[in-house]
């Protein structure tokens, strides 16, 4: 017999998303410190996106992976959690590892490790929402996700510079090694990711399958069952040949011009699409389909019409963001506080900003987080979206006018505000779109439409800013600035046919 999840209660909905304050904790120590870290190693600004590679690389492989593998799991730990547990104690681990990177090498290793493992945590929790609320508590449930984001961001984009400010601990340190006050920050923020993400999984309880199937088949009921295509595969050889002709063709497009080797790394992600395509075809051929590599590619294939109008609010979403996390740290030192020697006073006491900077949009975004249902309640959720991303844009084009360091925390609110809702709104139109059953696969492939084009922002923004830009970081945040717009107004054009609450209504 069919049933209606039930609402869960404030703190039923505050236990299962707390543990995304460790996750961010981990983000944030990331984004904030990982260009200082390989700066101090001696890596040069060109170097930054390629070596930056490993995040959203690591990403596009192991989400839909980890994704599918959750839908199909369950044990004495539930389905989702045991995902949560075991990707923080090795996440905890590789971060205690990276501030004590004797060379570059292993900081960029370090740094595929690190990355690898909170995307094993951070999938399912994406589901796990989708899994345990209703449709109409998805947009609150995906907003205290934000919440905690924000929150734990706070404190460890902030912590080197507090270290520093309020207990005397260094900033700087001899050429080649790490501060103190990084690698302290470091260690701290192992601990707690290892704390927040045991709470979740030590105080939610996930449905059965059983329970599961019931609420599924109630969904089906109110709205069109989700029905398996498929394509044949002639389809996939056909497009193996398109995706190796393009790829081979910027191969040596490249090569033959000398150009930079950053986009080798395009001309690679074409051609591996289409060796996917060619493995895909001949799975097909011999009726090889029952296995997760084809499951994944074929659902890629035929994503819900709403997943693919995210799409293109991603993309351009994510090259934003990006472009923050790459150059922030270069741009506020050589531009704010004019220096590029990463053993001076003023370069690291600007990077210890900019960790200020970053705790401040994430605190700004805890705050949007409060207020985004509000909005989402008297706009709709596309509406509110889009004017959230025009804040961002704001915000980082707004580096540009100002001199002054301290007013870049104003430049925050807007970006704080993007980020919030970028974290929310397009997870609740999405869920409301996907099948019960492969929530946790098709959020682990929406994530290509974060990892993508956090790729292309690593292959070719090297290329812009040596080129147009004359090596100036600053015009990359304007960039980024650009990108939002374009996402915000993108976001008109996402319908969300599932949910109780249709575009033509939330407008």
């Amino acid at each position: 017999m069919s049933q209606q999840k039930p609402n869960l209660s404030f703190w039923q909905i505050w236990n299962m998303c707390f543990g995304f304050l460790g996750i961010q904790f981990g983000f944030a120590l990331q984004n904030a410190n990982v260009s200082r870290i390989f700066q101090t190693l001696g890596a040069e600004i060109d170097d930054l996106p390629i070596l930056w590679v490993a995040a959203p690389l690591t990403g596009l492989i192991v989400q839909p992976i980890i994704g599918y593998l959750s839908d199909n799991t369950w044990n004495k730990l539930g389905r989702r959690r045991p995902y949560f547990l075991y990707g923080a104690i090795v996440t905890s681990l590789a971060i205690i590892v990276m501030p004590n990177a004797p060379v570059l090498w292993i900081a960029a290793g370090t740094l595929w490790i690190m990355d690898a493992s909170i995307n094993i945590t951070m999938e399912p929790f994406r589901a796990f929402v989708g899994d345990m609320l209703p449709e109409k508590q998805r947009p609150t449930g995906y907003a205290f996700q934000s919440f905690f984001i924000g929150i734990g961001a706070i404190v460890a984009s902030a912590l080197p510079w507090m270290l520093t400010n309020w207990f005397d601990v260094a900033n700087i340190a001899p050429e080649g090694q790490i501060s103190d006050s990084v690698t302290y920050s470091f260690y701290a923020g192992a601990v707690v990711l290892l704390a927040a993400v045991g709470w979740t999984v030590y105080r939610t309880k996930e449905y059965s399958p059983e329970q599961l199937a019931a609420f599924e088949a109630a969904e089906d009921a109110s709205k069109a069952a989700h029905v398996e295509k498929h394509r044949t595969a002639g389809q996939y050889f056909s497009g193996f040949a398109i995706w190796t002709l393009i790829g081979s063709a910027f191969l040596a497009f490249i090569y033959t011009n000398s150009l930079d080797k950053e986009l080798y790394l395009v001309a690679a992600g074409l051609i591996a699409f289409g060796l996917i395509e060619l493995i895909s075809g001949l799975m097909v051929k011999r009726q090889a389909i029952s296995n997760g590599f084809y499951q994944v590619v074929n659902d890629l294939f035929h994503m819900p019409k709403t997943m693919k109008q995210l799409a293109v609010t991603q993309f351009f979403s994510w090259f934003a963001l990006f472009a923050m996390w790459i150059y922030t740290t270069s741009a506020v030192t050589a531009f704010h506080f004019g220096s590029t020697d990463t053993t001076s006073q003023l370069y690291n006491d600007g990077a210890d900003w900019v960790g200020v900077l970053f705790a401040s949009y994430n605190g700004f975004a805890a705050i949007a987080a409060i207020l985004i249902p509000v909005m989402v309640s008297k706009m709709g959720l596309r509406v509110s979206h889009l004017v959230n991303m025009f804040l961002g844009a704001a915000g980082l084009i707004s580096f540009i006018f100002i001199e002054n360091p301290d007013y870049l925390l104003v430049s925050m609110v807007g970006v704080g505000f993007a980020w919030a809702s970028i974290l929310s709104l397009p997870y609740a139109l999405l869920s409301n779109a996907l099948p019960a059953h492969k929530m946790g696969v098709y959020m682990g492939i929406f994530n290509f439409f974060i990892v993508i084009p956090q790729l292309l922002a690593a292959s070719i923004l090297g290329v812009l800013v040596r080129y147009l830009f004359e090596g100036q970081t600053i015009y990359a945040l304007a960039l980024g600035g650009a990108s939002m717009i374009i996402a915000g107004v993108s976001t008109l054009f996402v319908s969300d046919p599932h949910s109780s609450t249709t575009p033509s209504q939330q407008q």
